[in-house]
């Protein structure tokens, strides 16, 4: 800490000897090679999102039940399974983009996205060809994962590679931004989609609009990546596989690093299934509180990746993971005992903010400790095993929790947990902040 105490108090002397470290500037980096990025990220996340978010209706068209609460169950269990192939994808993917380069791996990846939300927004209702819809929507969210998996690695270590000296946080940061950019989409359209339809509109086929807006957009992602420089530099190397046992010890310190993240990130995504099951809100209510987490991640995405390139990625990273782990607890009661669209608002942009500022700082770490052949596979690894494992799980797990206790803060216990868990991997991990990226 005393390190970065000196940086603070010398900024001038820092930025020489991140320079120093980092090599001389490079040549400016056109904006549409970040947006190239940013986009695609964006849309892929959007779809995954857009199905937590339409969990109530989406298990209504799929997986009818005896039980409206097994409906929704059936339905985030599904959103799980999405889940399922993420590791696959970040193993596959990963290691196709530090053989063949970042960009043939992430334009396959929207490719994939693709196939995956033309099965969503155009599978049939469980009521007009019964058992194979939700065959299709399972089949639908594996292509997903698989794609996401795939796509979290080649993206983070473009940006890190791209960077200008001593914004490597920043420029990273535009990862977990893109998914905040993702969840704003996704609410402020589901917002105005239950403003304009009925319930009864909503359910029937209203759900289907964000995924077919979707659909109309990712053929600009693609033009954009297509773009793109590459960045990786082929050359003899070890073999992937040996490279990523010899940093088997901070692969698996990186998956502790994104269970508290995903955790949280994804009990901000339920606070809309939670607002309408639990605490009876309406839906523009609930869906207003979508717009609210992705502006929040968005903002404080970017403001954790500023901040962690000045005061250094450790500090950032723990300090809001700890306050998270605290302050959970309290938000979920405050919003319980006086359940208003304010409370709801609060709780959410609190969460939102808190896991954005410390997982945009934990998602530079990794690839700044990892060298450039297994980079990409590396946090590929990392991100999809830990977000496989513990968000694919978290909807299911608080959905149950709820159902089970009768206590409507019990989603506060899992979010508190974990956060604890992800501090103590924080704080094993060295600095990274001027570390020279490993070739």
């Amino acid at each position: 800490m005393a390190s970065v105490a000196a940086g603070m108090a010398a900024p001038g002397i820092a930025a020489v000897a991140r320079e120093a470290t980092e090599g001389p500037a490079r040549p400016p980096i056109p904006k549409r090679v970040v947006a190239a990025t940013v986009a695609g990220n964006a849309l892929e996340f959007y779809d995954f999102v857009t199905y937590a978010f339409f969990a109530v209706y989406i298990g209504q068209a799929f997986f009818p039940a005896s039980t409206p609460f097994m409906s929704l169950l059936l339905s985030v269990g599904v959103f799980g399974v999405g889940f399922v192939f993420r590791p696959l994808g970040g193993v596959l993917i990963g290691a196709y983009a530090d053989r063949a380069g970042r960009k043939p791996a992430m334009l396959l990846t929207i490719l994939m996205i693709t196939v995956g939300t033309i099965g969503l927004a155009l599978t049939p209702s469980y009521a007009s060809i019964g058992i194979a819809a939700p065959l299709i929507v399972v089949f639908c969210r594996l292509v997903q994962g698989l794609a996401l998996g795939g796509e979290v690695g080649p993206a983070s270590a473009f940006l890190i590679e791209i960077a200008p000296p001593g914004k490597r946080g920043l420029y990273s940061s535009w990862q977990l931004a893109s998914q905040g950019i993702a969840a704003l989409m996704a609410g402020m359209i589901g917002t105005g989609l239950s403003l304009v339809l009925s319930h009864d509109d909503l359910v029937a086929w209203g759900w289907r609009v964000p995924f077919l807006l979707c659909l109309a957009l990712i053929p600009v992602a693609v033009v954009l990546r297509r773009t793109m420089p590459e960045t990786l530099e082929h050359g003899p190397a070890a073999a992937p596989a040996r490279r990523l046992r010899d940093h088997a010890k901070l692969i698996g310190l990186g998956v502790l690093l994104i269970l508290g993240g995903t955790v949280a990130t994804y009990v901000g995504n339920y606070m809309t299934t939670y607002a309408i099951a639990t605490l009876h809100f309406p839906s523009t209510i609930a869906l207003a509180a979508t717009v609210v987490g992705g502006l929040g991640t968005l903002v404080f995405s970017l403001f954790g990746g500023w901040l962690s390139d000045r005061v250094g990625r450790r500090p950032v990273m723990l300090v809001p993971r700890i306050l998270l782990a605290v302050l959970a607890w309290p938000l979920f009661l405050l919003l319980t005992a006086y359940p208003s669209a304010a409370t709801l608002f609060l709780a959410t942009g609190t969460i939102t903010a808190l896991t954005a500022t410390s997982s945009s700082a934990a998602l530079a770490v990794i690839p700044e400790l990892l060298p450039r052949a297994i980079r990409a596979t590396g946090l590929a690894v990392a991100y999809a095993v830990g977000v496989s494992l513990f968000g694919g799980t978290t909807q299911f797990v608080i959905t149950w929790l709820i159902e089970a206790t009768g206590n409507p803060t019990s989603p506060a216990w899992h979010v508190a947990l974990t956060s604890l868990v992800t501090a103590i991997a924080m704080w094993t991990l060295p600095e990274s902040r001027d570390r020279v990226l490993e070739n």
